[in-house]
């Protein structure tokens, strides 16, 4: 079982995982399971998701990737539909490759493709009067 190095183990300041420790050699990897999200979902699961998915994003990218040591629970809130199998998906297989379909991730989880740099037309020099720091002398 690949393990991916640097990849966040858990939600900070929760007990929701993102990966896991050692793989299971007697019962196998936990089969990866397509699971419904419904609308009354906790804040803390959505938050849980939202964070496994950036920090997939960050890591990957869309480039395939090797399942490894992720949690099987966190990756099935997310399979089929941020989250895709590369090929036939066989759900008990550690080495299954996977590929996050940005254009579903960012129609479910916005928030994660919010820029930090607001658009130029919202830009103000931070003096509170509202102007850019520009001024037009009339002379151009």
């Amino acid at each position: 079982m690949l393990k991916h190095r640097g990849f966040p183990g858990r939600l900070p300041g929760s007990d929701y995982q993102f990966t896991i420790r050692r793989e299971n050699r007697k019962k196998g990897a936990t089969p990866l399971a397509r699971r419904e999200r419904f609308k009354d979902r906790k804040p803390a699961d959505r938050r849980a998701d939202t964070a496994f998915l950036a920090a997939l994003i960050e890591h990957f990218g869309d480039e395939p990737f090797v399942r490894g040591n992720l949690d099987a629970g966190r990756l099935s809130w997310l399979l089929g539909r941020e989250v895709k199998p590369v090929g036939d998906l066989d759900p008990i297989d550690y080495e299954q490759l996977l590929r996050v379909d940005m254009a579903a991730a960012e129609a479910s989880f916005p928030e994660i493709f919010v820029r930090d740099q607001p658009p130029v037309s919202d830009w103000d020099d931070g003096d509170g009067d509202g102007d850019d720091g520009w001024q037009d002398d009339g002379d151009r």
